[in-house]
This record gives C-alpha cells, structure tokens and sequence, in this order.
C-alpha cells in the first residue's frame, strides 16, 4: 500500500510510524474503514476536501492529548452552532437600537429600585460574541461533570475493545488497540459541551436568562438575534420587546451587583451539586452499545439518554432545593421589579410578563441540554410565589426595606418559607417594626426623655 495513493495511510503514518498499517486493519476491526467512508461520501474524488478532513483530524488527536475534554472542539462546537441560520455581525443601527433600550431600561428602574445600575458599559453582543465571552464561566460550571462523564466513557470503551479482542490488554504489533480512541471520550464530551453552549447562545438575550450569572463582572449585554427571533410573531412592537427583556437584564445585574455574595454563592452551589453527581454506567454502557464506538456524533447523543444516576443523596437534595429557592427568588425580584418599572411606559406588559413565565416555567433547549450535562433543573418552579413575596412586602415596608432582605443571605426566606409567604412577609415585618421601636425606646432614653434615676 502506497503512501502517495492513500491519504489515510498518510495521516495513519505520521501518528503511528511504522506501524501505520495494522493501525488501519484496527480502525476497520472496529468498524470505522476510512477508505470506504470516503468513497461514499464523495471526499476521494475531492483532494481539497480530503485534505481538510485528514487536517481536522490531526487536529483532534492533538487537541485531545491528555485532556479529558476537549475544550478547544467544544469551542469550535459552539460557535458552528450559535451560528446555524446565520449570525450576522451586530450593525451600527442595531447596537445604537439596543443600548437606548438600555438607557431607557435604566431610568425606568430607578423609580422601581435603589439598587444602583451597572458601572460597566453595556454590550451589544452576535451569537458568536456570547460564546466567547461566557464559555469560560459554563467551563468551570459544567466542567468537572464533563471531566467524570468522560473518564466513564473512557473506561466503558476500553472494555468493549477488550470483549471484542481476544488478546485483552495485550498489544499487537507494538500498538494497544485502546490507544486508537484515546481521543474518542475527549472529542465525544467536547462536542456535548459545545453543542450545550451553542444551544444557549442561539437563545440567550443576555447573560443572566437563566438566573445564573455568565460573566465574571456586572455587566448589561443584550443579543439583538435571539430578541428579534422571540418578538417576531408576538404581535407586540419589537421596541416594546426590546425595552422589557433590557429591563429584565438590567434589574439581574443591579441585584448581582448589590449583592456581591450572591453570584459566588450561585456557582459554588452548583459546583457543590455537580460534585457529588454519580453516572449510571449501566445506562452508559448501553448508549454506547447502541450507537457503536465508531461514530464520535452518534455518542454524543448517546449522552443525551440519561446516563446519570436517578437517585440523590440528602446532601443533594438538601443543595438541589437550596439552587431552586434563590432561582426563584431571584427571578421573583426580578418579575417584581421589572413591572413596576415597566407598568407607566408599556402598554403590553402583562402579555410579556406571561410570555417570559410560560418560557421560564417550559425552558428551551439550552436549559434541557443543562439538565442533561448537570443532571439539574435549573427553572424555578415558586418564582410566581417569589413575585408575590416581593409584591406584598414592597406594599408593606417600601422598595428600599424589600431590597434590604438582599444585604446578607440569612435574611433570605427558605423553601418551607416560599410556601407560606405571606406569613413570612408578616413575621418579617414584625421584627423590623420591633427592632425600630427598641431603637426609639434607646434613643428617647439616651436623650433625657425616659431615663430611670439612679439608685442608691
């Protein structure tokens, strides 16, 4: 078999010298001929395409050395997916359009808040744009889970080469048949971590829709793709749209910023959960039987099955409905604040208040993706509950003594207290009256008024 005439052998030649030629009789024991994909694809009869090919290929076999993920494909992953159906480059008018509605959004909700608005300027942001800038905070929330899922992976295909071969652990002609998918777990995982992002990227409006802020620092970013795919077809003017989901971001980053514990309290929890997350491998083992160990793409759908294991420790559940109670009561603060601001300007504020909670209450498939990366549900099922806890205490004790219960965790109701929020509210309110009237009875005292003679 000739070098010139075979491009496979070459690409085979320069990862396994001299061994190239059992390397391939091993590709086709596993059911993956290149030869024979090639002709029917119709690559053979394309020199320039079988040479990107030959050239993607070696770059995966390098990228993937002694990585568990392959970051740099679940990068290159999410960007051919956030850009599917065209993501064309934000223009001077559509940046000009989004950062008014920014403007706007901020005025709006200084009379609905005392939180103060973000610092930073706001960004305009393609589809591509997002995934660059949030991809390093998805990395370190996903990550660890990604690094397990792919270890698992690793280990069930080792053992299917080991069924199918008769010399085990053995070698044949100096090469390890397993070491020909070293780079099967870390390309499959890297393309579930790219096809995630990139599915949230083709959603996202911001960088705080799912609750969880994306980027490191507060900062206001609006993607006009994703909004004017949601505002077409709503029968609501775009305008309108783009002024209430600016609002919603907006109000998302006030509160993150205000509460500088509250994003590393977020991430820590679901690093937490995501620790303790065990994978069925029995449910693995079977996706990976079904969809054969030759096809990196068809295993990466196979991850979509449910490999995790169903059941969770009391630690979990205990850090699982912590995660579900601040989600909820964030995007209740954030429904709250967002009417009041938005109710004097927008005539259509309650068709888009309900359109917003029937996507959060259904998700997309960014956040069905989350769930199977995470095997966690990251849509607040009390945030109705939520908003009206924030409602009726803003009602009672005003917007600054709402935003008050944000200055420290502990403050913050619990599930149990979402529950039965309007007594919380109640007890809540009680304490503050009783803390002020102690204070009136200390200074009063202090000031002559009430002070008790000596005693002798």
């Amino acid at each position: 078999m000739s070098d010139e005439s075979t491009p496979w052998m070459r690409l085979l030649r320069e990862l396994f010298g001299d061994d190239a030629e059992m390397a391939l009789e091993e590709l086709k024991r596993m059911g993956m001929d290149p030869e024979a994909l090639a002709a029917t694809s119709g690559m053979a009869a394309s020199p320039a395409m079988m040479e990107h090919v030959l050239g993607q290929i070696r770059a995966l076999v390098a990228q993937s050395a002694g990585e568990d993920v392959n970051w740099a494909l679940a990068h290159d992953v999410a960007r051919g997916v956030a850009a599917q159906g065209g993501d064309p480059t934000v223009s001077a008018a559509q940046a000009s359009a989004h950062r008014a509605a920014v403007s706007r959004a901020e005025l709006w909700l200084d009379a609905a808040t005392d939180f103060d608005p973000s610092r930073l300027e706001p960004r305009v942001w393609s589809r591509a744009e997002w995934v660059e800038a949030t991809l390093p905070v998805w990395r370190t929330l996903a990550g660890p889970v990604a690094v397990s899922v792919s270890r698992a992976l690793t280990g069930i295909l080792r053992g299917e080469l080991d069924r199918d071969d008769a010399l085990g652990d053995e070698v044949r002609g100096g090469i390890d048949p397993a070491g020909l998918i070293s780079s099967v777990s870390p390309t499959v995982c890297g393309m579930h971590m790219g096809q995630a992002a990139g599915g949230m990227a083709r959603e996202a409006f911001g960088v705080t829709d799912l609750g969880i802020p994306l980027l490191d620092e507060a900062r206001v970013v609006m993607v006009p793709s994703a909004i004017a795919e949601f505002a077409d077809g709503l029968g609501i003017d775009e305008d309108q749209v783009r002024s209430y989901l600016a609002l919603r971001e907006a109000a998302h980053v006030r509160l993150f910023q205000a509460s500088p514990w509250l994003p590393g309290q977020l991430h820590g929890l679901v690093e937490r959960y995501a620790q303790g997350i065990t994978i069925d491998l029995e449910a693995l083992e079977d996706a990976v039987r079904d969809a054969g160990m030759g096809d990196p793409a068809k295993l990466q759908q196979a991850l979509n099955r449910g490999i995790f294991a169903s059941h969770h420790t009391a630690e979990q559940k205990e850090t699982l409905e912590r995660i579900e109670t601040l989600l909820a009561l964030i995007e209740g603060w954030v429904d709250d604040v967002t009417v009041r601001a938005a109710a004097p300007h927008l005539p259509e504020i309650g068709a888009l208040r309900e359109m917003m909670r029937r996507r959060r209450a259904t998700g997309g498939p960014a956040e069905d993706t989350f769930a199977n990366l995470l095997s966690l549900e990251l849509r607040p099922r009390r945030m109705r509950d939520a908003a009206a806890l924030w409602a009726l205490l803003a009602s009672r004790i005003g917007p600054e003594g709402r935003d008050g219960v944000w200055s420290h965790p502990d403050l913050l109701p619990t599930s149990d207290d979402l529950a039965s929020y309007a007594a919380w509210v109640d007890a809540y309110v009680a304490r503050g009256e009783g803390a002020s009237d102690e204070v009136d009875r200390e200074l009063e005292r202090l000031l002559g008024g009430d002070e008790e003679p000596p005693t002798s």
